[in-house]
């Protein structure tokens, strides 16, 4: 791997030698330390991750159609057949067809400028949702699924993957009420798309700005909000601001309620709540944790919380206005309190994080480890949504290439604020013998480079680009036979590990120093800085934690008993048992808790990745995180099974042991995987909205 060269020019200009340090990028950095080339404008538009179609809006409904009628072929296929692998394969081929449409639209439905291309992709989302509902409660298809897990004999044939992927499909027949009677099927299914356009208007809502009169807010601050004519528009919460008022006046005005968005979560959790008891289950809760490691309700978690005294006696120190602490002020004083005590100054580290040096980071770490490296390739005309996305080949030095990340790192109007992960087509092993090479949207929110200066990342940043760039390789390196569970298509409380491992490298010091240079010198991130980073890292870790406990006992408590409260009032009680800081009046935190639609009662897994990623890390690559033998058998023992093998078997594999005490064993997912994104772990209070 090569890394930042140093060359020293001399020039001569009207007498004067100037010297210049010219430093010399991978192609990997220089394609993320320079402007994306332009497309040939004569090419041949190719499509969306060259889809055929694709080039238009229009071209969703034509790969709708098509879809529907593999669709339609498949159930034929899979109804009329024998028992035997043929079964399982063609309900992956099934999952496939539909998947491939579905994701694609999930993605572009948020992440494409243009609202047609949106517009097209929901209706496509919609439109597909409602035809797997439909599948999950198929009788005829159930009864193929069944014959096959009835007959001893042919079940005992099937090999392991096929036989796991097998009961997967017939879980989540169960859990949708397969077993029901028809006048109920009928309300199950309804219910079910009813709450497909729920989740949707509420996650579309959570990203809305909120308005105010100009001259509600004082003179002096206006300027740090959008202005529109008379009005303020207020997209966030500005929580890194220094200015007290700032925080304050965006918490408060962001977070108003909407009336009307409050009744749609209310219809959202009521729905839930009554599918759940449909099919069988005491709550919401009950049946989404029933695939997953914590299994119940009630496991969550713990209370760790005391930092706020450090928090409280910084405010102080710096004169505010008010030395009470705030919900507005725990990221500011947080960071407050880290810069003061090991001199972080993000501006400091910015230069030595160019996007490019962490590119390399990243490509030295994975070549290293996994003997993966990343190729970047020129996008085809219409490939791409955007001409600042960068596509990358990931290729094995002995297996060839394994899949493409397409990275959208930049901000953009009308783009979302939240650092993500989406999968486009999963892997899979093709009936010709060839394998469906896994493709993968990575979404960031990154500053553009401009002409004379790359994207700069602060630490922060940094660390978020390597959390998702863990769920992207975990989907690059699965190489299962069928793709309903392919890389992150696995328990939502495993989906995160991969992804919160790689936290752990990205404040190693042995591995930032590795690839932390100046843009402009070269010269390497001094190893003070490096150590004072990393030892930061430590300082506010639990009250940090309470906060995430808060958020997961909030989402537990929403998706449990119907409690006979408004949604408010719950967030107040729940706030003020697990949290440390006093509820605002008139302010609806929860309206902009876009997690509750992703990860419904699954919010803790972030909890539970995060103590499981901390022991591989402790137990596997604390001592030398470029230990090869190791990242092999991590990649061998958890990473290239997805959902295929259950998560305790990989955590507590034979050959791969992580853990010494006994945690219980789990199912995966169900039948079509959730359309939702794979999203970062919010380290600051409510950051990722």
């Amino acid at each position: 791997m090569m890394l930042a060269c140093q060359l020293f020019v001399s020039v001569v200009r009207n007498s004067r030698t100037l010297s210049r340090l010219v430093t010399t990028w991978s192609p990997v950095g220089a394609a993320f330390n320079a402007q994306q080339r332009k497309v040939d404008l004569f090419q041949k538009n190719v499509g969306l991750f060259g889809v055929p179609g694709l080039s238009t809006p229009a071209g969703f409904e034509v790969a709708q159609q098509r879809a529907l009628r593999e669709t339609e072929q498949l159930v034929e296929t899979a109804c009329n057949n024998p028992p035997g692998a043929l079964t399982v394969e063609t309900f992956d081929q099934l999952s496939d067809s539909l998947c491939k449409v579905a994701d694609l639209a999930d993605f572009v439905k948020v992440g494409h400028p243009d609202p047609a291309f949106r517009d097209a992709a929901e209706k496509a989302c919609i439109n597909i949702g409602t035809v797997v509902e439909r599948l999950n409660t198929n009788v005829e298809l159930c009864r193929s699924l069944k014959n096959l897990l009835d007959n001893k004999e042919v079940l005992d044939s099937l090999d392991p993957d096929t036989r796991r992927v097998a009961e997967l499909f017939m879980f989540d027949f169960e859990i949708s009420g397969i077993h029901l009677d028809e006048s109920k099927v009928r309300k199950a299914v309804s219910l079910n798309v009813n709450l497909l356009d729920l989740n949707n208007e509420f996650l579309n809502g959570t990203h809305l700005p909120n308005r105010i009169e100009k001259t509600a807010l004082p003179e002096h601050i206006r300027h740090c909000f959008s202005i529109d004519g008379n009005s303020i528009q207020i997209g966030g919460l500005h929580a890194d601001s220094p200015d007290e008022l700032v925080r304050e006046a965006a918490y408060k005005i962001f977070l108003y309620p909407n009336s009307s968005l409050l009744l749609c979560l209310d219809d959202l959790l009521t729905c839930r709540n009554e599918l759940a008891k449909l099919v069988g289950y005491e709550s919401f809760a009950h049946r989404a944790l029933n695939g997953t490691m914590a299994k119940t309700p009630g496991k969550v978690l713990w209370l760790t919380a005391k930092d706020f005294n450090l928090m409280r006696d910084m405010k102080m120190k710096m004169n505010s206005r008010s030395t009470e602490l705030m919900p507005w002020d725990h990221s500011y004083f947080s960071s407050a309190v880290r810069a003061e005590r090991y001199k972080i100054d993000p501006s400091l580290y910015s230069p030595y994080f160019s996007l490019g040096a962490c590119m390399e980071g990243l490509n030295m770490l994975f070549s290293q480890l996994l003997g993966v490296s990343f190729q970047n390739e020129q996008p085809m005309a219409g490939e791409v949504w955007s001409e600042e996305v960068r596509k990358l080949a990931v290729v094995h030095e002995t297996e060839g290439l394994l899949g493409y990340i397409y990275c959208d790192f930049f901000r953009r109007p009308d783009k979302p604020h939240q650092d993500c992960h989406f999968t486009i087509q999963g892997g899979r092993l093709k009936e010709d013998g060839k394998y469906q090479h896994p493709v993968v949207v990575l979404m960031l929110s990154l500053p553009p480079p401009t002409r004379s200066t790359p994207t700069l990342l602060n630490p922060g940043m940094m660390e978020n680009l390597f959390h998702e760039m863990g769920h992207a390789m975990h989907s690059m390196l699965g190489r299962t036979r069928y793709q309903h569970v392919t890389g992150t298509r696995c328990s939502t409380d495993f989906a995160e590990v991969p992804s919160i491992l790689m936290e752990f490298f990205a404040t190693d010091y042995r591995v930032v120093n590795q690839f932390a240079r100046h843009y402009q010198t070269g010269q390497p991130l001094p190893k003070s800085m490096v150590s004072r980073l990393c030892e930061s890292k430590r300082i506010c870790g639990a009250a940090d934690t309470q906060l995430q406990v808060f958020y997961a006992a909030l989402d537990q408590v929403y998706h449990g008993k119907p409690q006979n409260r408004s949604t408010t009032d719950i967030l107040k009680k729940m706030q003020e048992k697990f949290y440390g800081l006093p509820y605002v009046p008139n302010t609806a935190w929860q309206l902009r808790f876009s997690h509750l639609i992703g990860y419904g009662a699954k919010y803790y897994s972030y909890l539970m990745s995060r103590a499981i990623a901390s022991m591989v890390w402790r137990q596997c690559f604390q001592k030398d995180p470029f230990n090869r033998d190791m990242g092999e058998r991590y990649r061998r023992e958890m990473l290239a099974h997805g959902g295929s093998k259950e998560p305790m078997l990989m955590v507590q594999g034979k050959e791969l042991t992580y853990f010494s005490w006994p945690l219980p064993s789990s199912l995966s997912l169900g039948f079509l995987h959730s359309f939702s994104p794979i999203s970062s772990f919010p380290r600051s209070p409510l950051l990722y909205v």
